[in-house]
């Protein structure tokens, strides 16, 4: 194929960026949920396997014009579940711009740096140890999920609006992008080894995945100011210290399954204006009887709490107790 520029093209997720309203992300986490870490385990040395002709023809597809509309090239690439170790026949197909290789048994993507068009790319399920590659000026989407990466540092793809490390061994954020993923709007690091939220300096992220991890610190929050949905599912918090005012985008947080025991820890969500959507479930504060009045008297503009939206008695309820807590308030002054 001859070596011809391609023209920038914009790629519009589609699964990967879709908005989810609350109870589409409750359904994702519960049937996606991931298998709980088990010891540390050594990185196999796989048999050499490498990408041969007659498998890369047969995952060639989607005919396509090259940038200056007279030639035409192949655009996609599929390769799952072949026990790939070597992929260097792509090095020549820089025309590509979506690859799928989930399922194989690569530790090395170096060949795909010559791949400058790349807009998607997804390699779950291989034996990749860390996810640094050249920097890739159109690429938007990439998978790593399920993978044995540790450190995140390396990830620098300018135009990187999606990004999945899910079931990784992952311990902290720090380094994450070093102030080069300006785009980035999802970041899901389900199922890692994070023990706190340090390091998300991503200024236009909307929705952050940290489902079980084993979180007991939330700190590094005050630069998320455009997130909208954030998850710390099945983590170990015992406090809500952590959050600030500027995360003024903030409608739904999904708390549920960790360690908070005293329902006042509420309140230090009142910094959040937004706030709309609230999961507590199987927390030690959800057993009490009146758990629901109390998260309710606290933050009087919640529309759902857990999987129930607030019903008006409810709401009446929380705010004549509100009141009248005021009141003797003032009268002890």
């Amino acid at each position: 194929m001859e070596d011809e520029e391609l023209e920038e093209e914009e790629y519009t997720p589609q699964e990967e960026g879709k908005e989810y309203t609350p109870q589409e992300e409750d359904e994702e986490e519960e049937a996606e949920a991931l298998p709980k870490q088990e010891k540390e385990e050594q990185v196999p040395t796989p048999d050499p396997c490498p990408l041969t002709e007659e498998v890369l023809k047969e995952g060639l597809s989607l005919l396509s014009k090259t940038g200056n509309g007279l030639a035409h090239a192949y655009v996609k690439f599929e390769a799952k579940s072949k026990d790939l170790t070597d992929i260097s026949l792509l090095k020549c197909f820089i025309h590509l711009r979506y690859v799928d290789l989930s399922d194989n048994k690569l530790q090395d993507l170096s060949p795909l740096n010559s791949l400058t068009h790349l807009l998607w790319l997804k390699v779950d399920g291989n034996l990749l140890t860390s996810a640094c590659m050249q920097e890739l000026p159109y690429l938007q989407v990439i998978s790593f999920a399920h993978n044995h990466i540790k450190a995140i540092e390396g990830i620098t793809h300018p135009r990187l609006v999606n990004l999945s490390l899910k079931g990784n061994k992952i311990q902290t954020a720090l380094g994450l992008g070093h102030g080069q993923l300006f785009n980035l709007q999802i970041l899901e690091l389900r199922g890692n080894k994070l023990e706190s939220t340090a390091g998300f300096n991503l200024p236009k992220l909307k929705s952050l995945y940290l489902a079980q991890n084993t979180i007991q610190k939330l700190e590094g929050l005050e630069g998320l100011e455009q997130l909208t949905t954030l998850h710390l599912r099945d983590n170990k918090l015992e406090t809500l210290d952590g959050f600030c005012s500027s995360m003024k985008c903030l409608h739904y947080l999904n708390l549920r399954n960790n360690g908070i025991s005293n329902p006042q820890e509420v309140e230090k969500l009142q910094v959040l204006p937004m706030l709309q959507a609230l999961v507590l479930l199987d927390n030690p504060c959800s057993d009490e009887s009146s758990y629901r009045l109390e998260v309710l008297v606290l933050l009087p503009h919640l529309q759902r709490l857990d999987k129930e939206l607030v019903e008006e008695d409810e709401r009446a309820d929380a705010n004549e107790i509100r009141q009248q807590r005021q009141e003797e308030e003032k009268e002890t002054e």
